[in-house]
């Protein structure tokens, strides 16, 4: 499968791209999906849980890209995991996204309380097995998680999407994640503009003629993640794509990881369950 933006290979063979357009909390999903596409993104990420899932899926249909360069991925939430509940909810997904299937799903947090993680992680092995789901993986997990499910199956996640952004540099679950060949992918990248104004921020964003958002996001991409962005105004969209092309030197990569104070912006993985 190949994409007009770079991309990063999964441990099942299957590339994602690399900077994504992400749908949490976008009031008007279909103007948007369908702008993302067309300014340029081919990752859109969705969920159950954001219920907009039918816009999402109608301006899918509305940016007249063909289904195979899009990579299109949604989440199972906490209150339908379990073997059946997760089956059921990704044909839900699939059913208001108007799609036959999608290139990932995810597990949306492990909600260890619950202890159904494992039994989800099962039923999506299944799903994938057919056809509904290209590549499978998690959110939020911790090793504890990712480790538990992979000696339970043998089956490894493609992907673990993580708070990620200068404030929670993830440093311990980017060294899990790539021990176990696992692709870390960024959510909140920009920590809710926690950074934005940080010295060393506005201070490479001055050099390189860049904004503070496009040098946080290029940090994020130069550690080797795959990225999700979120914006509900389309003259970002451009902005955010423009992040690539920033050449972020190692000294700017040090500047950069001194803001890490490990502060969340969203709940810890074992509290939300």
């Amino acid at each position: 499968m190949r994409f007009d933006r770079p991309t990063l290979e999964f441990n099942d063979g299957h590339t994602i791209p690399r900077l994504g357009y992400g749908l949490w909390q976008v009031k008007e999903a279909e103007k948007m999906t369908e702008a993302a596409i067309g300014h340029g993104f081919r990752l859109i990420d969705g969920a159950a849980a954001y219920q907009n899932e039918e816009g999402m899926g109608r301006g899918i249909a509305r940016s007249g890209v063909a289904r195979e360069e899009l990579f299109v991925t949604t989440k199972v939430p906490n209150d339908q995991q379990g073997r059946q509940k997760a089956k059921d909810c990704l044909r839900g997904s699939l059913d208001r996204l108007g799609l036959d299937r999608v290139d990932l799903v995810l597990i949306h947090w492990p909600a260890p309380k619950n202890d159904l993680y494992l039994e989800t992680w099962e039923a999506f092995i299944e799903l994938q097995e057919e056809g509904l789901a290209t590549s499978i993986g998690v959110s939020n997990f911790e090793e504890e998680h990712l480790r538990r499910i992979i000696e339970a199956t043998g089956m490894t996640p493609a992907l673990n999407q993580i708070e990620l952004h200068p404030g929670l540099a993830q440093e311990h679950m980017r060294r899990i994640d790539e021990e176990l060949s696992i692709v870390t992918q960024s959510w909140s990248p920009l920590g809710r503009g926690a950074s934005m104004e940080a010295g060393p921020v506005t201070a490479i964003a001055e050099r390189l003629d860049a904004s503070p958002a496009q040098v946080i996001l290029a940090w994020n991409l130069k550690l080797g993640n795959s990225v999700l962005t979120r914006t509900e105004n389309p003259d970002r969209l451009t902005e955010n794509l423009a992040a690539m092309e920033l050449d972020l030197t190692d000294e700017d990569m040090r500047a950069l990881a001194a803001l890490d104070t490990g502060d969340r912006q969203g709940p810890h993985p074992d509290d939300n369950n």
